[in-house]
Protein backbone atom coordinates (compact mmCIF):
# COMPACT_ATOMS: atom_id res chain seq x y z
CA UNK A 1 0.00 0.00 0.00
CA UNK A 2 1.40 3.38 -1.02
CA UNK A 3 1.38 6.35 1.34
CA UNK A 4 -1.57 8.10 -0.33
CA UNK A 5 -3.67 4.94 -0.18
CA UNK A 6 -3.58 4.92 3.63
CA UNK A 7 -6.73 6.11 5.36
CA UNK A 8 -7.05 9.54 6.94
CA UNK A 9 -7.17 7.83 10.33
CA UNK A 10 -3.91 5.98 9.63
CA UNK A 11 -2.20 9.10 8.27
CA UNK A 12 -3.30 11.10 11.30
CA UNK A 13 -1.77 8.50 13.63
CA UNK A 14 1.50 8.42 11.67
CA UNK A 15 1.80 12.22 11.79
CA UNK A 16 1.15 12.32 15.54
CA UNK A 17 3.71 9.60 16.23
CA UNK A 18 6.26 11.54 14.11
CA UNK A 19 6.60 8.61 11.71
CA UNK A 20 5.29 10.75 8.86
CA UNK A 21 5.97 14.37 8.04
CA UNK A 22 3.01 16.43 6.79
CA UNK A 23 5.40 17.73 4.13
CA UNK A 24 6.07 14.19 2.87
CA UNK A 25 2.35 13.50 2.77
CA UNK A 26 1.61 16.74 0.93
CA UNK A 27 4.27 16.02 -1.67
CA UNK A 28 2.84 12.54 -2.20
CA UNK A 29 -0.69 13.88 -2.68
CA UNK A 30 0.49 16.55 -5.10
CA UNK A 31 2.40 13.92 -7.09
CA UNK A 32 -0.76 11.78 -7.27
CA UNK A 33 -2.80 14.77 -8.47
CA UNK A 34 -0.27 15.62 -11.16
CA UNK A 35 -0.12 11.99 -12.33
CA UNK A 36 -3.84 11.18 -12.46
CA UNK A 37 -5.79 14.41 -12.74
CA UNK A 38 -5.19 14.72 -16.51
CA UNK A 39 -7.18 11.48 -16.89
CA UNK A 40 -10.24 12.35 -14.77
CA UNK A 41 -10.19 16.18 -14.45
CA UNK A 42 -11.34 16.10 -10.82
CA UNK A 43 -9.11 18.92 -9.54
CA UNK A 44 -9.53 22.49 -10.73
CA UNK A 45 -7.57 25.38 -9.14
CA UNK A 46 -4.54 24.32 -7.10
CA UNK A 47 -2.76 25.97 -4.17
CA UNK A 48 0.34 23.80 -3.96
CA UNK A 49 2.86 26.45 -2.88
CA UNK A 50 0.78 27.63 0.04
CA UNK A 51 -0.21 24.05 0.90
CA UNK A 52 3.44 23.02 1.15
CA UNK A 53 4.19 26.02 3.37
CA UNK A 54 1.27 25.12 5.63
CA UNK A 55 2.48 21.53 5.77
CA UNK A 56 5.87 22.77 7.02
CA UNK A 57 4.09 24.73 9.74
CA UNK A 58 2.16 21.59 10.71
CA UNK A 59 5.42 19.64 10.87
CA UNK A 60 6.89 22.23 13.23
CA UNK A 61 3.76 22.03 15.38
CA UNK A 62 4.16 18.27 15.70
CA UNK A 63 7.83 18.56 16.61
CA UNK A 64 6.98 21.08 19.34
CA UNK A 65 4.73 18.43 20.91
CA UNK A 66 1.95 21.01 21.19
CA UNK A 67 -1.71 20.08 21.54
CA UNK A 68 -2.58 18.98 18.02
CA UNK A 69 -5.80 19.77 16.17
CA UNK A 70 -7.89 16.82 15.02
CA UNK A 71 -6.97 16.96 11.29
CA UNK A 72 -3.48 18.40 11.56
CA UNK A 73 -1.45 17.90 8.38
CA UNK A 74 -4.13 16.21 6.28
CA UNK A 75 -4.33 17.53 2.68
CA UNK A 76 -7.90 18.42 1.70
CA UNK A 77 -9.77 19.00 -1.55
CA UNK A 78 -12.48 21.66 -1.40
CA UNK A 79 -15.55 21.60 -3.62
CA UNK A 80 -15.53 24.56 -6.02
CA UNK A 81 -18.85 25.83 -4.68
CA UNK A 82 -17.19 26.63 -1.35
CA UNK A 83 -15.23 29.85 -0.96
CA UNK A 84 -11.54 29.65 -0.16
CA UNK A 85 -9.52 32.71 0.82
CA UNK A 86 -6.98 33.61 -1.84
CA UNK A 87 -7.83 30.60 -4.03
CA UNK A 88 -9.86 30.70 -7.22
CA UNK A 89 -13.49 29.73 -6.59
CA UNK A 90 -15.41 29.64 -9.87
CA UNK A 91 -18.59 27.65 -9.12
CA UNK A 92 -17.97 26.29 -12.62
CA UNK A 93 -19.57 29.48 -13.94
CA UNK A 94 -18.35 31.76 -16.72
CA UNK A 95 -19.20 34.90 -14.76
CA UNK A 96 -17.04 33.77 -11.81
CA UNK A 97 -14.11 32.21 -13.61
CA UNK A 98 -11.77 34.83 -12.12
CA UNK A 99 -13.32 34.98 -8.64
CA UNK A 100 -10.78 34.90 -5.78
CA UNK A 101 -12.58 35.23 -2.40
CA UNK A 102 -11.08 37.19 0.44
CA UNK A 103 -12.39 34.81 3.10
CA UNK A 104 -13.17 31.14 3.60
CA UNK A 105 -16.74 29.99 4.05
CA UNK A 106 -17.63 28.69 7.51
CA UNK A 107 -17.05 25.02 6.62
CA UNK A 108 -13.61 25.55 5.13
CA UNK A 109 -12.64 27.80 8.05
CA UNK A 110 -13.74 25.17 10.57
CA UNK A 111 -11.73 22.42 8.86
CA UNK A 112 -8.63 24.62 8.54
CA UNK A 113 -8.93 25.44 12.23
CA UNK A 114 -8.84 21.66 12.83
CA UNK A 115 -5.55 21.46 10.92
CA UNK A 116 -6.68 20.32 7.46
CA UNK A 117 -4.68 21.88 4.63
CA UNK A 118 -6.52 23.28 1.61
CA UNK A 119 -4.59 21.85 -1.33
CA UNK A 120 -6.87 22.33 -4.34
CA UNK A 121 -10.44 22.83 -5.49
CA UNK A 122 -12.58 20.04 -6.98
CA UNK A 123 -14.87 20.18 -9.99
CA UNK A 124 -18.64 20.81 -10.01
CA UNK A 125 -21.50 21.43 -12.45
CA UNK A 126 -22.22 25.07 -13.33
CA UNK A 127 -23.40 26.63 -10.03
CA UNK A 128 -23.82 23.12 -8.63
CA UNK A 129 -26.98 22.48 -10.64
CA UNK A 130 -27.10 18.85 -11.70
CA UNK A 131 -25.56 15.47 -10.96
CA UNK A 132 -22.96 15.60 -13.73
CA UNK A 133 -19.81 17.55 -12.86
CA UNK A 134 -19.19 19.38 -16.11
CA UNK A 135 -19.00 23.10 -16.87
CA UNK A 136 -17.67 25.52 -19.50
CA UNK A 137 -14.82 26.72 -17.25
CA UNK A 138 -13.00 23.50 -16.36
CA UNK A 139 -14.67 20.80 -18.49
CA UNK A 140 -16.02 17.46 -17.28
CA UNK A 141 -14.95 15.11 -14.50
CA UNK A 142 -14.71 11.53 -15.71
CA UNK A 143 -15.54 8.53 -13.55
CA UNK A 144 -12.29 6.96 -12.25
CA UNK A 145 -13.59 3.51 -13.23
CA UNK A 146 -14.25 4.69 -16.79
CA UNK A 147 -13.48 8.34 -17.65
CA UNK A 148 -16.01 8.30 -20.50
CA UNK A 149 -18.77 7.99 -17.89
CA UNK A 150 -20.36 10.36 -15.38
CA UNK A 151 -18.73 10.86 -11.96
CA UNK A 152 -21.92 12.31 -10.53
CA UNK A 153 -22.48 15.72 -9.04
CA UNK A 154 -22.46 18.21 -7.81
CA UNK A 155 -19.59 16.93 -5.62
CA UNK A 156 -18.22 14.85 -8.50
CA UNK A 157 -14.71 16.27 -8.41
CA UNK A 158 -14.35 15.47 -4.71
CA UNK A 159 -15.66 11.92 -5.17
CA UNK A 160 -13.45 11.15 -8.17
CA UNK A 161 -10.35 12.61 -6.50
CA UNK A 162 -10.89 10.49 -3.39
CA UNK A 163 -11.41 7.34 -5.45
CA UNK A 164 -7.86 7.61 -6.81
CA UNK A 165 -6.29 8.76 -3.52
CA UNK A 166 -5.50 12.37 -4.42
CA UNK A 167 -6.59 13.47 -0.93
CA UNK A 168 -7.47 11.68 2.31
CA UNK A 169 -10.51 13.95 2.81
CA UNK A 170 -12.67 16.27 0.69
CA UNK A 171 -15.62 18.57 1.26
CA UNK A 172 -19.02 18.08 -0.30
CA UNK A 173 -22.51 19.54 -0.22
CA UNK A 174 -25.92 18.07 -0.84
CA UNK A 175 -29.33 19.38 -1.88
CA UNK A 176 -30.99 16.67 -3.95
CA UNK A 177 -28.20 14.10 -3.70
CA UNK A 178 -25.16 16.16 -4.71
CA UNK A 179 -22.95 14.41 -2.17
CA UNK A 180 -24.47 10.93 -2.04
CA UNK A 181 -24.76 10.33 -5.80
CA UNK A 182 -21.11 11.00 -6.75
CA UNK A 183 -19.99 9.04 -3.69
CA UNK A 184 -22.02 6.07 -4.93
CA UNK A 185 -20.92 6.40 -8.57
CA UNK A 186 -17.22 6.67 -7.65
CA UNK A 187 -17.11 4.10 -4.84
CA UNK A 188 -16.41 6.30 -1.82
CA UNK A 189 -18.23 7.37 1.36
CA UNK A 190 -20.28 10.55 1.63
CA UNK A 191 -22.42 11.79 4.51
CA UNK A 192 -25.39 14.13 4.14
CA UNK A 193 -25.69 15.37 7.75
CA UNK A 194 -28.84 16.51 9.52
CA UNK A 195 -29.53 20.18 8.74
CA UNK A 196 -27.55 22.40 11.10
CA UNK A 197 -25.02 19.79 12.21
CA UNK A 198 -22.44 21.45 9.92
CA UNK A 199 -22.81 25.23 9.85
CA UNK A 200 -23.23 27.00 6.51
CA UNK A 201 -22.91 30.78 6.54
CA UNK A 202 -23.50 31.22 2.79
CA UNK A 203 -26.89 29.55 2.28
CA UNK A 204 -29.15 32.19 0.70
CA UNK A 205 -32.23 31.02 2.60
CA UNK A 206 -30.89 30.64 6.11
CA UNK A 207 -33.91 28.72 7.39
CA UNK A 208 -34.11 26.27 4.48
CA UNK A 209 -33.22 22.70 5.43
CA UNK A 210 -32.73 21.18 1.98
CA UNK A 211 -29.08 22.17 1.41
CA UNK A 212 -26.32 20.93 3.72
CA UNK A 213 -22.53 20.65 3.79
CA UNK A 214 -20.80 17.39 4.64
CA UNK A 215 -17.70 15.17 4.61
CA UNK A 216 -16.49 12.89 1.84
CA UNK A 217 -13.86 10.21 2.44
CA UNK A 218 -12.81 6.68 1.54
CA UNK A 219 -14.19 4.99 4.65
CA UNK A 220 -16.85 5.61 7.28
CA UNK A 221 -14.17 6.01 9.95
CA UNK A 222 -12.49 8.77 7.91
CA UNK A 223 -15.84 10.51 7.37
CA UNK A 224 -16.52 10.33 11.12
CA UNK A 225 -13.12 11.86 11.88
CA UNK A 226 -13.82 14.71 9.47
CA UNK A 227 -17.33 15.14 10.84
CA UNK A 228 -16.01 15.48 14.40
CA UNK A 229 -13.93 18.43 13.19
CA UNK A 230 -16.88 20.00 11.33
CA UNK A 231 -19.29 20.52 14.23
CA UNK A 232 -20.26 23.75 15.93
CA UNK A 233 -22.83 26.51 15.81
CA UNK A 234 -22.25 29.62 13.72
CA UNK A 235 -24.11 32.89 14.35
CA UNK A 236 -24.53 33.34 10.59
CA UNK A 237 -26.43 30.05 10.24
CA UNK A 238 -29.73 30.02 12.16
CA UNK A 239 -30.10 26.24 11.74
CA UNK A 240 -26.70 25.43 13.23
CA UNK A 241 -26.33 24.11 16.74
CA UNK A 242 -23.57 22.82 18.99
CA UNK A 243 -22.77 19.11 19.04
CA UNK A 244 -20.12 17.31 21.05
CA UNK A 245 -17.46 15.64 18.88
CA UNK A 246 -17.17 12.81 21.41
CA UNK A 247 -19.85 10.51 19.89
CA UNK A 248 -18.36 11.03 16.41
CA UNK A 249 -14.74 10.24 17.12
CA UNK A 250 -13.73 7.63 17.92
CA UNK A 251 -16.90 5.82 16.84
CA UNK A 252 -18.34 3.40 19.39
CA UNK A 253 -18.65 -0.25 18.47
CA UNK A 254 -22.05 -1.45 17.25
CA UNK A 255 -23.21 -5.06 17.34
CA UNK A 256 -24.38 -5.70 13.78
CA UNK A 257 -26.38 -8.72 14.90
CA UNK A 258 -28.71 -6.46 16.87
CA UNK A 259 -29.54 -4.03 14.06
CA UNK A 260 -33.15 -3.67 12.89
CA UNK A 261 -33.13 -2.69 9.22
CA UNK A 262 -35.95 -1.62 6.95
CA UNK A 263 -35.32 -1.49 3.23
CA UNK A 264 -36.98 -0.10 0.13
CA UNK A 265 -36.02 -0.30 -3.53
CA UNK A 266 -37.90 2.82 -4.53
CA UNK A 267 -39.85 4.47 -1.66
CA UNK A 268 -42.95 3.21 -3.48
CA UNK A 269 -42.49 6.13 -5.89
CA UNK A 270 -39.16 6.25 -7.68
CA UNK A 271 -38.21 4.83 -11.07
CA UNK A 272 -35.28 2.40 -10.83
CA UNK A 273 -33.53 0.44 -13.56
CA UNK A 274 -34.20 -3.33 -13.29
CA UNK A 275 -30.47 -4.01 -13.13
CA UNK A 276 -30.06 -1.70 -10.14
CA UNK A 277 -33.03 -3.36 -8.43
CA UNK A 278 -31.37 -6.74 -8.92
CA UNK A 279 -28.07 -5.48 -7.49
CA UNK A 280 -29.86 -3.93 -4.52
CA UNK A 281 -31.62 -7.22 -3.74
CA UNK A 282 -28.26 -9.00 -3.77
CA UNK A 283 -26.93 -6.55 -1.15
CA UNK A 284 -30.02 -6.95 1.02
CA UNK A 285 -29.66 -10.73 0.84
CA UNK A 286 -26.03 -10.36 1.96
CA UNK A 287 -27.08 -8.19 4.90
CA UNK A 288 -30.03 -10.26 6.13
CA UNK A 289 -27.99 -13.04 7.80
CA UNK A 290 -25.89 -10.45 9.63
CA UNK A 291 -28.62 -8.51 11.44
CA UNK A 292 -31.52 -9.04 13.83
CA UNK A 293 -34.23 -7.91 11.39
CA UNK A 294 -34.18 -6.92 7.74
CA UNK A 295 -37.56 -6.43 6.18
CA UNK A 296 -39.28 -4.22 3.58
CA UNK A 297 -40.73 -0.89 4.64
CA UNK A 298 -43.38 1.08 2.75
CA UNK A 299 -43.84 4.83 2.26
CA UNK A 300 -46.49 7.26 1.05
CA UNK A 301 -44.55 9.99 -0.73
CA UNK A 302 -46.75 10.78 -3.73
CA UNK A 303 -46.26 14.55 -3.30
CA UNK A 304 -42.45 14.35 -3.17
CA UNK A 305 -41.84 15.43 -6.77
CA UNK A 306 -43.87 18.62 -6.61
CA UNK A 307 -42.61 19.37 -3.10
CA UNK A 308 -39.00 19.17 -4.21
CA UNK A 309 -39.72 21.18 -7.35
CA UNK A 310 -41.07 24.02 -5.23
CA UNK A 311 -38.47 24.00 -2.46
CA UNK A 312 -35.56 23.65 -4.88
CA UNK A 313 -36.85 26.41 -7.15
CA UNK A 314 -37.41 28.62 -4.11
CA UNK A 315 -33.78 28.24 -3.02
CA UNK A 316 -32.44 28.78 -6.55
CA UNK A 317 -34.55 31.89 -6.99
CA UNK A 318 -33.19 33.28 -3.72
CA UNK A 319 -29.62 32.63 -4.86
CA UNK A 320 -29.81 33.50 -8.58
CA UNK A 321 -33.09 35.32 -9.21
CA UNK A 322 -31.62 38.84 -9.31
CA UNK A 323 -30.98 39.46 -13.06
CA UNK A 324 -28.61 42.34 -12.30
CA UNK A 325 -26.40 40.27 -10.00
CA UNK A 326 -26.80 37.15 -12.11
CA UNK A 327 -27.33 38.04 -15.79
CA UNK A 328 -29.24 35.20 -17.50
CA UNK A 329 -26.52 34.75 -20.13
CA UNK A 330 -24.04 33.79 -17.38
CA UNK A 331 -26.25 31.04 -15.99
CA UNK A 332 -26.23 27.46 -17.25
CA UNK A 333 -29.34 25.71 -18.58
CA UNK A 334 -29.96 23.80 -15.34
CA UNK A 335 -29.98 26.96 -13.23
CA UNK A 336 -32.30 28.66 -15.71
CA UNK A 337 -34.62 25.63 -15.53
CA UNK A 338 -34.97 26.12 -11.77
CA UNK A 339 -35.70 29.82 -12.22
CA UNK A 340 -38.36 29.00 -14.81
CA UNK A 341 -40.10 26.74 -12.32
CA UNK A 342 -39.89 29.46 -9.67
CA UNK A 343 -41.72 31.89 -11.94
CA UNK A 344 -44.76 29.58 -11.95
CA UNK A 345 -44.94 29.05 -8.18
CA UNK A 346 -47.64 30.67 -6.05
CA UNK A 347 -47.86 31.30 -2.32
CA UNK A 348 -50.28 28.39 -2.18
CA UNK A 349 -47.69 26.14 -3.86
CA UNK A 350 -45.14 27.12 -1.23
CA UNK A 351 -47.54 26.46 1.63
CA UNK A 352 -48.47 23.04 0.26
CA UNK A 353 -44.79 22.14 -0.25
CA UNK A 354 -43.84 23.02 3.31
CA UNK A 355 -46.87 21.14 4.60
CA UNK A 356 -45.99 18.04 2.53
CA UNK A 357 -42.39 18.19 3.72
CA UNK A 358 -43.49 18.29 7.35
CA UNK A 359 -45.76 15.29 6.80
CA UNK A 360 -42.92 13.39 5.12
CA UNK A 361 -40.55 14.17 7.99
CA UNK A 362 -43.06 12.83 10.50
CA UNK A 363 -43.64 9.70 8.41
CA UNK A 364 -39.90 8.95 8.47
CA UNK A 365 -39.76 9.66 12.21
CA UNK A 366 -42.41 7.01 12.83
CA UNK A 367 -40.44 4.44 10.82
CA UNK A 368 -37.52 4.82 13.23
CA UNK A 369 -39.69 3.66 16.08
CA UNK A 370 -39.38 0.19 14.53
CA UNK A 371 -36.01 0.35 12.71
CA UNK A 372 -32.48 1.52 13.45
CA UNK A 373 -31.59 2.00 9.79
CA UNK A 374 -33.44 2.32 6.51
CA UNK A 375 -31.56 1.23 3.40
CA UNK A 376 -32.28 2.25 -0.20
CA UNK A 377 -30.29 2.56 -3.43
CA UNK A 378 -28.52 5.89 -4.06
CA UNK A 379 -28.96 6.03 -7.81
CA UNK A 380 -31.45 4.48 -10.24
CA UNK A 381 -28.87 3.89 -12.98
CA UNK A 382 -25.34 2.74 -13.59
CA UNK A 383 -23.11 5.71 -14.58
CA UNK A 384 -23.95 7.05 -18.05
CA UNK A 385 -21.67 9.05 -20.42
CA UNK A 386 -20.77 12.49 -19.09
CA UNK A 387 -21.55 13.85 -22.55
CA UNK A 388 -25.23 13.40 -21.61
CA UNK A 389 -26.14 16.37 -19.41
CA UNK A 390 -28.53 14.26 -17.36
CA UNK A 391 -30.54 11.03 -17.51
CA UNK A 392 -33.59 11.73 -19.64
CA UNK A 393 -35.13 8.29 -19.09
CA UNK A 394 -35.09 5.70 -16.29
CA UNK A 395 -36.56 2.21 -16.66
CA UNK A 396 -38.51 3.32 -19.73
CA UNK A 397 -39.99 6.40 -18.03
CA UNK A 398 -39.22 9.90 -19.28
CA UNK A 399 -37.84 12.23 -16.60
CA UNK A 400 -39.72 15.50 -16.02
CA UNK A 401 -36.58 17.65 -15.74
CA UNK A 402 -32.81 17.49 -15.28
CA UNK A 403 -32.99 16.40 -11.63
CA UNK A 404 -36.00 14.05 -11.67
CA UNK A 405 -33.64 11.06 -11.95
CA UNK A 406 -32.29 11.97 -8.47
CA UNK A 407 -35.58 11.10 -6.78
CA UNK A 408 -34.09 8.27 -4.68
CA UNK A 409 -31.98 10.84 -2.85
CA UNK A 410 -34.24 13.88 -2.87
CA UNK A 411 -37.02 11.98 -1.09
CA UNK A 412 -34.58 11.69 1.83
CA UNK A 413 -33.56 15.34 1.45
CA UNK A 414 -37.19 16.31 2.00
CA UNK A 415 -37.41 14.14 5.11
CA UNK A 416 -34.24 15.91 6.38
CA UNK A 417 -32.77 12.69 7.81
CA UNK A 418 -29.01 12.14 7.75
CA UNK A 419 -27.98 9.71 5.01
CA UNK A 420 -24.71 8.03 4.14
CA UNK A 421 -23.55 6.64 0.80
CA UNK A 422 -21.73 3.36 1.46
CA UNK A 423 -19.78 1.71 -1.39
CA UNK A 424 -20.81 -1.91 -1.77
CA UNK A 425 -19.18 -3.76 -4.66
CA UNK A 426 -19.87 -3.17 -8.35
CA UNK A 427 -22.91 -3.44 -10.58
CA UNK A 428 -23.43 -5.57 -13.69
CA UNK A 429 -21.38 -3.06 -15.71
CA UNK A 430 -18.42 -3.24 -13.34
CA UNK A 431 -19.14 0.25 -11.98
CA UNK A 432 -19.38 1.10 -8.26
CA UNK A 433 -22.63 0.31 -6.49
CA UNK A 434 -23.66 2.26 -3.39
CA UNK A 435 -26.18 1.79 -0.62
CA UNK A 436 -28.00 4.76 0.89
CA UNK A 437 -28.06 4.26 4.68
CA UNK A 438 -30.63 6.53 6.34
CA UNK A 439 -30.63 7.35 10.04
CA UNK A 440 -32.86 9.10 12.51
CA UNK A 441 -32.94 12.90 12.39
CA UNK A 442 -30.12 14.47 14.44
CA UNK A 443 -28.65 11.05 15.21
CA UNK A 444 -25.73 11.48 12.82
CA UNK A 445 -23.14 9.89 15.12
CA UNK A 446 -25.36 6.86 15.58
CA UNK A 447 -25.78 6.58 11.80
CA UNK A 448 -22.01 6.71 11.33
CA UNK A 449 -21.42 4.05 13.99
CA UNK A 450 -23.99 1.69 12.46
CA UNK A 451 -22.64 2.35 8.97
CA UNK A 452 -19.09 1.60 10.12
CA UNK A 453 -20.22 -1.70 11.62
CA UNK A 454 -21.95 -2.70 8.38
CA UNK A 455 -18.97 -1.55 6.33
CA UNK A 456 -16.66 -3.81 8.35
CA UNK A 457 -19.06 -6.74 8.15
CA UNK A 458 -19.35 -6.43 4.35
CA UNK A 459 -15.66 -5.74 3.67
CA UNK A 460 -14.60 -9.39 3.89
CA UNK A 461 -16.65 -10.24 0.79
CA UNK A 462 -15.29 -8.85 -2.49
CA UNK A 463 -18.83 -8.62 -3.84
CA UNK A 464 -19.81 -6.16 -1.09
CA UNK A 465 -16.48 -4.48 -0.26
CA UNK A 466 -15.49 -1.03 -1.48
CA UNK A 467 -14.27 -1.29 -5.10
CA UNK A 468 -11.17 0.52 -6.30
CA UNK A 469 -10.40 1.76 -9.82
CA UNK A 470 -7.63 0.26 -11.92
CA UNK A 471 -5.14 3.11 -11.91
CA UNK A 472 -2.85 1.55 -14.53
CA UNK A 473 -5.79 1.35 -16.91
CA UNK A 474 -6.78 4.89 -15.99
CA UNK A 475 -3.33 6.21 -16.92
CA UNK A 476 -3.87 4.86 -20.42
CA UNK A 477 -7.12 6.75 -20.90
CA UNK A 478 -7.23 9.30 -23.71
CA UNK A 479 -10.77 10.61 -23.10
CA UNK A 480 -10.90 14.36 -23.79
CA UNK A 481 -12.61 15.85 -20.75
CA UNK A 482 -12.04 19.47 -21.70
CA UNK A 483 -13.64 19.68 -25.11
CA UNK A 484 -16.65 21.51 -23.60
CA UNK A 485 -14.51 24.33 -22.18
CA UNK A 486 -15.65 27.57 -23.80
CA UNK A 487 -14.59 30.06 -21.11
CA UNK A 488 -11.36 28.88 -19.40
CA UNK A 489 -10.61 30.04 -15.84
CA UNK A 490 -8.94 33.38 -15.32
CA UNK A 491 -5.94 32.46 -13.20
CA UNK A 492 -4.72 35.34 -11.07
CA UNK A 493 -3.17 35.71 -7.66
CA UNK A 494 -5.09 37.07 -4.68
Amino acid sequence: MTLVEKSAVELRALIRSKELSPVELMDACIARIEALNPHINAVTATDFERARATAKQAEAQVMQQAELPLLLGLPMGVKDLQETAGLLTTYGNVGLRGNVPKADNSYVAKLKQAGAIVTAKTNVPDMGAGANSRNPVWGATGNPFNPALNAGGSSGGSAAALAVDMFPICTGSDTGGSLRIPAALCGIVGLRPSPGAVANDTRALGWSAISVLGPMARSVDDAALMMAASLGADPMDPLSYDLSPGPFWPLPEVDVSQLRIGYTEDFDLCHVDPGIREEFRKRINAIKPLVKRCEPVSFEVAHAHRTFDVLRAESFFAAFGDPVKNPPDTLGPNVRANLAIAEQISLGDRAMAHLAQTQLMRQFAKKFQDFDLIIAPNTPLSPFPWTELYAKEVAGHAMNNYYHWLELTYVVTLATNPALALPCGVDLNGMPFGLQLIGELRQDAKLLAMSHALEMALASNKATARPKPDQDRLRQSSVNLKDIVTHPPILKSS
